[in-house]
């Protein structure tokens, strides 16, 4: 699987805003690309906004787990 973070080079080539430039910013760059080539039309970009989505999701399921694995350890290290 390629990388979906951009470079801070693409990503300032590609005017992404600083908000934006997270683990999925390479696949927000061609998204915004074939979105202003189709004049925001839903049904042209629909590929890639469907991988541009689910890298957001597997993110957030990343984050959760992450997350909920520090605070077990919190836990554990509480009751010690």
């Amino acid at each position: 699987m390629a990388s979906t973070i951009a470079s801070q080079g693409e990503a300032a080539k590609a005017r992404l805003p600083l908000a934006y430039r997270d683990q999925c910013s390479a696949l927000l760059i061609p998204l915004n690309k074939c979105r202003r080539q189709g004049n925001y039309m839903q049904w042209n970009c629909e590929h890639e906004r469907h991988e541009y989505e689910k890298c957001q999701y597997d993110d957030l399921l990343r984050r959760m787990r992450q997350l909920s694995k520090i605070r077990k350890e919190q836990a554990t290290a509480g009751d010690e």
